[in-house]
Protein backbone atom coordinates (compact mmCIF):
# COMPACT_ATOMS: atom_id res chain seq x y z
CA UNK A 1 0.00 0.00 0.00
CA UNK A 2 1.90 3.20 -0.89
CA UNK A 3 1.38 6.52 1.03
CA UNK A 4 0.94 9.63 -0.95
CA UNK A 5 1.07 13.24 0.18
CA UNK A 6 1.37 16.97 -0.67
CA UNK A 7 2.40 19.99 1.61
CA UNK A 8 -0.84 23.07 1.52
CA UNK A 9 1.64 26.17 2.06
CA UNK A 10 0.59 29.66 1.93
CA UNK A 11 3.77 31.35 -0.57
CA UNK A 12 4.01 33.48 -3.05
CA UNK A 13 5.66 33.29 -6.53
CA UNK A 14 8.89 35.82 -5.93
CA UNK A 15 9.80 35.73 -9.91
CA UNK A 16 5.91 36.37 -10.70
CA UNK A 17 5.90 39.42 -8.10
CA UNK A 18 8.79 40.66 -9.90
CA UNK A 19 6.99 41.20 -12.82
CA UNK A 20 4.11 42.33 -11.94
CA UNK A 21 6.24 45.26 -10.26
CA UNK A 22 7.86 45.73 -13.69
CA UNK A 23 4.25 45.66 -15.44
CA UNK A 24 2.49 48.51 -12.49
CA UNK A 25 5.35 50.75 -13.10
CA UNK A 26 5.20 50.80 -16.62
CA UNK A 27 1.58 51.22 -16.99
CA UNK A 28 2.18 53.95 -14.46
CA UNK A 29 4.12 56.04 -16.74
CA UNK A 30 2.46 55.80 -19.20
CA UNK A 31 -1.13 56.84 -17.75
CA UNK A 32 -1.97 60.32 -18.01
CA UNK A 33 -3.77 60.56 -14.78
CA UNK A 34 -0.25 59.95 -12.88
CA UNK A 35 1.53 62.58 -14.89
CA UNK A 36 3.06 65.09 -12.39
CA UNK A 37 1.91 63.55 -8.93
CA UNK A 38 3.71 61.91 -6.59
CA UNK A 39 2.68 58.29 -7.57
CA UNK A 40 5.32 55.96 -7.40
CA UNK A 41 5.36 52.67 -6.66
CA UNK A 42 8.69 50.61 -4.76
CA UNK A 43 9.98 47.71 -2.88
CA UNK A 44 9.04 48.04 1.18
CA UNK A 45 12.52 46.52 1.29
CA UNK A 46 15.47 44.79 -0.22
CA UNK A 47 14.31 41.21 0.39
CA UNK A 48 10.63 42.73 -1.67
CA UNK A 49 8.23 40.98 1.16
CA UNK A 50 5.75 43.87 -0.08
CA UNK A 51 5.24 47.13 -1.54
CA UNK A 52 5.65 50.99 -1.26
CA UNK A 53 2.99 52.71 -2.36
CA UNK A 54 2.66 56.26 -2.57
CA UNK A 55 -0.06 58.80 -4.37
CA UNK A 56 -1.01 62.52 -4.00
CA UNK A 57 -4.14 60.91 -2.10
CA UNK A 58 -5.95 57.74 -1.02
CA UNK A 59 -7.69 57.28 -4.22
CA UNK A 60 -4.46 57.14 -6.18
CA UNK A 61 -3.21 54.65 -3.94
CA UNK A 62 -6.71 52.76 -4.68
CA UNK A 63 -5.82 53.11 -8.33
CA UNK A 64 -2.38 51.51 -7.92
CA UNK A 65 -3.62 49.18 -5.91
CA UNK A 66 -6.08 48.03 -8.84
CA UNK A 67 -3.28 48.35 -11.51
CA UNK A 68 -1.52 45.64 -9.26
CA UNK A 69 -4.81 43.38 -8.71
CA UNK A 70 -5.39 43.19 -12.42
CA UNK A 71 -1.81 42.49 -13.21
CA UNK A 72 -1.64 39.53 -10.60
CA UNK A 73 -4.95 38.49 -12.22
CA UNK A 74 -3.17 38.47 -15.38
CA UNK A 75 -0.41 36.04 -14.29
CA UNK A 76 -2.59 33.53 -12.35
CA UNK A 77 -1.20 34.93 -8.90
CA UNK A 78 -3.58 35.24 -5.41
CA UNK A 79 -4.66 38.69 -5.22
CA UNK A 80 -4.80 37.80 -1.63
CA UNK A 81 -1.72 38.08 -1.24
CA UNK A 82 -1.89 41.52 -0.72
CA UNK A 83 -2.17 42.53 3.26
CA UNK A 84 -3.80 45.97 2.29
CA UNK A 85 -4.83 46.39 6.17
CA UNK A 86 -2.38 49.09 7.00
CA UNK A 87 -3.72 52.73 7.13
CA UNK A 88 -2.64 55.00 4.36
CA UNK A 89 -0.52 57.97 6.22
CA UNK A 90 -0.81 61.47 4.64
CA UNK A 91 1.65 64.26 4.96
CA UNK A 92 3.12 66.75 2.89
CA UNK A 93 0.29 66.68 0.07
CA UNK A 94 1.49 62.68 -0.33
CA UNK A 95 0.09 59.57 1.05
CA UNK A 96 1.81 56.14 1.42
CA UNK A 97 0.78 53.47 1.85
CA UNK A 98 2.75 49.92 2.95
CA UNK A 99 1.24 46.53 1.32
CA UNK A 100 3.36 43.53 2.74
CA UNK A 101 2.66 40.15 1.22
CA UNK A 102 1.38 37.52 3.47
CA UNK A 103 3.04 34.41 3.43
CA UNK A 104 3.03 31.61 5.91
CA UNK A 105 0.39 29.89 7.74
CA UNK A 106 -0.10 30.20 11.69
CA UNK A 107 -1.10 27.76 14.11
CA UNK A 108 -4.81 28.74 13.98
CA UNK A 109 -4.53 28.87 9.98
CA UNK A 110 -3.49 25.49 9.65
CA UNK A 111 -5.85 24.11 12.16
CA UNK A 112 -8.57 25.54 9.88
CA UNK A 113 -7.40 23.94 7.24
CA UNK A 114 -7.25 20.21 9.12
CA UNK A 115 -10.10 20.35 10.83
CA UNK A 116 -12.19 21.26 7.34
CA UNK A 117 -9.89 18.24 5.73
CA UNK A 118 -10.98 15.72 8.61
CA UNK A 119 -14.30 16.91 8.48
CA UNK A 120 -14.83 16.17 4.95
CA UNK A 121 -12.27 13.10 4.38
CA UNK A 122 -11.79 11.50 7.56
CA UNK A 123 -10.00 8.51 6.23
CA UNK A 124 -6.84 11.56 5.09
CA UNK A 125 -4.21 12.34 7.77
CA UNK A 126 -3.34 15.71 8.21
CA UNK A 127 -0.05 16.78 10.05
CA UNK A 128 1.11 20.03 10.76
CA UNK A 129 4.66 21.19 9.94
CA UNK A 130 5.33 24.21 10.79
CA UNK A 131 4.62 26.86 8.47
CA UNK A 132 2.95 23.85 6.12
CA UNK A 133 0.30 21.61 6.52
CA UNK A 134 1.33 17.86 5.15
CA UNK A 135 -1.91 16.09 3.73
CA UNK A 136 -1.47 12.00 3.48
CA UNK A 137 -3.21 9.73 2.28
CA UNK A 138 -3.60 5.82 0.25
CA UNK A 139 -5.43 7.27 -2.36
CA UNK A 140 -4.03 9.70 -5.10
CA UNK A 141 -8.14 10.78 -5.72
CA UNK A 142 -8.65 11.73 -2.17
CA UNK A 143 -5.77 13.96 -2.27
CA UNK A 144 -7.05 15.47 -5.00
CA UNK A 145 -11.02 16.06 -3.53
CA UNK A 146 -8.93 17.51 -0.63
CA UNK A 147 -7.42 19.96 -3.46
CA UNK A 148 -10.51 20.64 -5.05
CA UNK A 149 -11.93 21.14 -1.37
CA UNK A 150 -9.36 23.86 -0.33
CA UNK A 151 -9.63 25.54 -3.80
CA UNK A 152 -13.00 26.16 -3.51
CA UNK A 153 -13.20 27.09 -0.07
CA UNK A 154 -12.74 30.68 0.39
CA UNK A 155 -9.83 31.18 3.34
CA UNK A 156 -9.07 35.26 3.26
CA UNK A 157 -4.94 34.06 2.58
CA UNK A 158 -3.54 32.66 -0.39
CA UNK A 159 -3.04 28.46 -0.76
CA UNK A 160 -0.83 26.75 -2.90
CA UNK A 161 0.11 22.96 -3.05
CA UNK A 162 3.76 21.72 -2.95
CA UNK A 163 6.09 18.45 -2.11
CA UNK A 164 3.85 15.86 -4.16
CA UNK A 165 4.92 12.10 -3.35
Amino acid sequence: MANFSFDVVSEYDKAEMNNVFDQTEREMGSRYDFKGTPAAIEWLNAEKTGLKITGSGAWQIDAILDIVRKKLAARNQSQKVLDTSKEIVESNLKATQEVPFIQGLDQEKAKKITALIREQYPKVKTQIQGDTVRVMSSSKDDLQNVMQLLRGTDFDYPLSFNNFR
